[in-house]
């Protein structure tokens, strides 16, 4: 199983925030997308909770586009029943939210 964060991801999360205004011009930190249907996360910042769970917010789809906010735990939960799949981490992300958006 991949590990959806890793130490480096972990601190440029660290070096974000949360509360800022963020933009479609921004760079995406880490994306994670689901390899057999919908579900992709362009995430842009995070704050580690005191529990150790990270708040994690970006540009995610789900059917369409949106700015929210994620739990890295409910990533982690989802199950895609066919093919036994989970939620995967893009190891090749770069650009910004608007190129990785398009593609």
């Amino acid at each position: 199983m991949m590990k959806l964060l890793t130490k480096a991801i972990e601190q440029k999360l660290r070096n974000t925030d949360m509360n800022s205004s963020h933009s479609l011009e921004e760079d995406v930190i880490v994306k994670f997308f689901n390899p057999y249907g919908v579900g992709t996360w362009l995430i842009v910042a995070g704050e580690q909770l005191p529990d150790g769970d990270w708040n994690l917010y970006g540009y995610c789809n789900s059917g369409t586009w949106e700015w929210g906010t994620v739990l890295l735990s409910e990533l982690e939960k989802i199950r895609i029943p066919m093919f036994n799949g989970r939620i995967e981490r893009d190891r090749f992300n770069s650009g910004s939210v608007a190129e990785l958006a398009r593609a």
